[in-house]
C-alpha cells in the first residue's frame, strides 16, 4: 500500500469532503454528488443512506458470516475456517445473548496453507470456542500455528473496546511468520462473538468495582491460558486490550515473555475526570476516534515529530511528550493540569454514569443503527479498498448490534473523557516486579520463603504519530518503568542484574492514528517481528 509524501497531495486532501470510499464509489460510478445520500442536519456524518441502512438492519448479517468476509481478506486463505457456536444466527427482536452452541456440525475444520499456495507455509489456521468454567462463558479464538517445526512461543492479540479479533485481519499472515510462533487472538469475553453472560459488579466500594470489572476479563484471560496448557506467551493488546493487558500481568505475574501495548487507554492520570470539572468535548482526544478520518491520517505524516523520532525507542520526541513526562514529579503526584477546563455536557455525563453504552443506542435505533454506525466506520475505514471497507462496516455493526455484556465495565473503568478511575501510571511500573507465590498469584501477604520475585519484562509501548491517545503517558510509564527497574536493582547482584530481562520503550508507527495495527499495518507488523525475535533471542 503506497502512502502520499507529508507534503504531496495535501491540497487534494483539503479539498476532499470525509467520506466512505463506499460513497465515493458509488458516486463515481453514477456520477451523482455523494450529498444527495447525506440528507438532514447530521447528514455529512451519518454517511450511510436511510435506504441503505435499512436494508442492512433487514439483511441481518450474522456475526458468524461477518468475520468470515473479513477474514476471507488474509493473504494466501482463501476459505477462513468460521465456527459458528457463537454470532451464527442473526438477532431477532430480542437481542441475541450470544451463548455457546455445543453441537458438533458448529465446529470448524483447520484450514491448512502448503508451501505450494503459502510462500511462508505451511501453516494451520484454525477457529473455535474455548469454553471457560461458569455458565455461558467461552472465549472465541482464532489461532495460526506453524507446522514441521517445534513451537516454542506464543503470541496473545487482544482487541479493543466493542471490537472483535477480526480487526487484525491485515496482521494474521505477517505476524505468523516468524519461525516456531503460534498466534493466538481472542475476543474479550462479552465483546466480538465471545459467549455474552450478564456483566454484574457487585461491589459498593469505588476501588474493589472498578477491581471487579477488570477481573471479568482478566480472570478469563487466565483461564484460557489454564485450559490452552500455554505457560508463557507475549500479550499484545490495543486500546481497552491493552489496559487489560496490564492488569492482566500485575494479577497473574510470571506467565509473560514481553508486554506489548498498542496505543493504550488508560494511563494518564487527571483528577478532572472523576471529580465536578471535566474535559470539554473539543478538548477531549476520545471525540477524535469518532471524527479522525483515517485516510488523511494514514496519507500524511506528522510535519511536527521529527523522522529520526518515527519507530525508534532511545530518541523519540513526540510533540515533546517525552519532556513532558519527564517534568512531572518522579513520584507521579503532579497530576493536576496547567487548568481547569470545561465540563462535559450534563446529557453525556448522565449517559455514561448511567452505564447506557454507545452500542445500547445502536441497538435502540433499529433500522437507522447501521446508519449510526457508518459516522464511525466511515472515517475509521476510509484509507482501505471499498470492499474491504464494506466487509469490516458489517462486521462492525454485527457485533454492536449483539446483546450488551462485557460493554458494560466501561464505565467502571473509564470515567467521561476516557480517563481511568485508576490509572494505569499509578501501577505499571509492578509489570515484572511482582512477588510470585507458589499458585502464580501476585502475593505479599505469605512467607517471603514461599515467594519469588519476577526478574522484570521488556514493555513496550506503540502509538500512531497521528494517535488521538496521549503519548506522553507513554514516556512517563517508560520512565516509571525504567525507575523501578533501577531502584531494584540498586543493590542487586552482577549474577541478578543480569538475569533481569525489565525495560520499557515507546515506538511510533508513521501515518498511523490509534488503530496502528491497520492504518500502518506493514510497518506495524515488521516492528512486532522484531519484538517477537527479540523474545526468541532471549530465551
Amino acid at each position: 500500500m503506497t502512502a502520499t509524501t507529508a507534503n504531496g497531495g495535501n491540497d487534494d486532501t483539503r479539498m476532499r469532503t470525509q467520506q466512505s470510499p463506499l460513497a465515493s464509489k458509488r458516486a463515481r460510478e453514477s456520477n451523482s454528488p455523494t450529498e444527495e445520500n447525506r440528507k438532514g442536519k447530521f447528514g455529512g456524518f451519518f454517511t450511510l443512506g436511510y435506504k441503505e441502512g435499512f436494508t442492512q438492519w433487514w439483511a441481518n448479517i450474522p456475526a458468524a458470516a461477518a468475520e468470515h468476509t473479513v477474514l476471507s481478506y488474509i493473504p494466501f486463505l482463501r476459505k477462513p475456517p468460521t465456527h459458528t457456536q457463537t454470532g451464527s444466527a442473526p438477532p431477532s427482536t430480542n437481542a441475541s445473548t450470544m451463548s455457546l452452541d455445543p453441537s458438533i456440525d458448529k465446529e470448524a475444520a483447520p484450514v491448512k496453507t502448503s508451501s505450494l499456495v503459502d510462500p511462508y507455509g505451511p501453516r494451520q489456521w484454525n477457529s473455535q470456542m474455548v469454553q471457560l468454567g461458569g455458565k455461558n462463558r467461552a472465549l472465541n479464538e482464532f489461532s495460526i500455528e506453524r507446522l514441521d517445526e517445534a513451537h516454542e512461543q506464543n503470541l496473545v492479540m487482544l482487541h479493543g473496546y466493542g471490537a472483535g479479533l477480526g480487526f487484525f485481519y491485515k496482521n494474521f499472515e505477517g505476524l505468523s511468520r516468524v519461525p516456531g510462533w503460534t498466534v493466538y487472538a481472542l475476543d474479550l469475553l462479552g465483546m466480538g462473538r465471545s459467549s455474552r453472560p450478564p456483566f454484574r459488579v457487585h461491589a459498593k466500594d469505588r476501588q474493589k468495582s472498578i477491581s471487579e470489572a477488570e477481573d471479568w476479563f482478566v480472570d478469563a484471560l487466565e483461564e484460557w491460558r489454564v485450559k490452552r496448557k500455554i505457560d508463557r506467551f507475549t500479550l499484545l493488546g490495543h486500546s481497552l486490550g491493552g489496559y487489560m493487558a496490564v492488569a492482566y500481568a500485575l494479577k497473574y505475574p510470571g506467565h509473560l515473555n514481553k508486554l506489548i501495548l498498542a496505543s493504550p487507554v488508560g494511563i494518564p492520570e487527571d483528577p478532572y475526570a472523576v471529580n465536578a470539572a471535566m474535559p470539554d468535548p473539543s478538548d477531549s482526544t476520545l471525540t477524535n476516534e469518532f471524527s479522525q478520518d483515517q485516510e488523511a491520517t494514514t496519507e500524511h505524516s506528522n510535519s511536527k515529530i521529527p523522522d529520526p523520532a518515527k519507530t525508534t525507542g532511545d530518541n523519540n520526541n513526540f510533540l515533546n511528550a517525552r519532556s513532558k513526562a519527564q517534568k512531572q514529579d518522579p513520584s507521579g503526584d503532579d497530576t493536576t493540569p496547567s487548568a481547569p477546563r470545561k465540563p462535559l455536557p450534563k446529557w453525556l455525563t448522565y449517559l455514561w454514569d448511567a452505564n447506557i453504552s454507545p452500542f445500547s443506542l445502536v441497538r435502540w435505533a433499529g433500522p437507522l443503527g447501521p446508519r449510526f454506525v457508518s459516522g464511525w466506520t466511515s472515517r475509521r475505514f476510509s484509507h482501505l479498498p471499498p470492499e474491504e471497507a464494506q466487509a469490516l462496516h458489517n462486521y462492525a455493526y454485527s457485533l454492536f448490534k449483539q446483546r450488551g455484556s462485557g460493554e458494560y465495565a466501561l464505565a467502571y473503568i473509564l470515567a467521561p473523557g476516557a480517563f481511568a478511575r485508576s490509572p494505569l501510571i499509578r501501577r505499571i511500573h509492578g509489570v515484572g516486579r511482582q512477588m510470585i507465590a507458589a499458585n502464580g498469584l501476585a502475593t505479599s501477604s505469605i512467607a517471603l520463603a514461599q515467594q519469588r520475585r519476577e526478574n522484570g519484562i521488556p514493555v513496550v509501548l506503540m502509538y500512531g504519530e497521528n494517535d488521538w491517545m496521549d503519548i506522553a503517558g507513554g514516556y512517563a510509564a517508560e520512565q516509571k518503568i525504567n525507575e523501578e527497574k533501577e531502584r531494584t536493582l540498586h543493590s542487586a547482584s552482577a549474577e541478578e542484574k543480569k538475569k533481569d530481562h525489565g525495560s520499557a520503550k515507546c515506538l511510533i508507527i508513521k501515518k498511523a492514528g490509534h488503530h496502528v495495527y491497520l492504518d500502518g499495518f506493514e510497518e506495524f507488523n515488521e516492528v512486532m517481528r522484531e519484538e517477537m525475535m527479540d523474545v526468541s533471542r532471549r530465551r
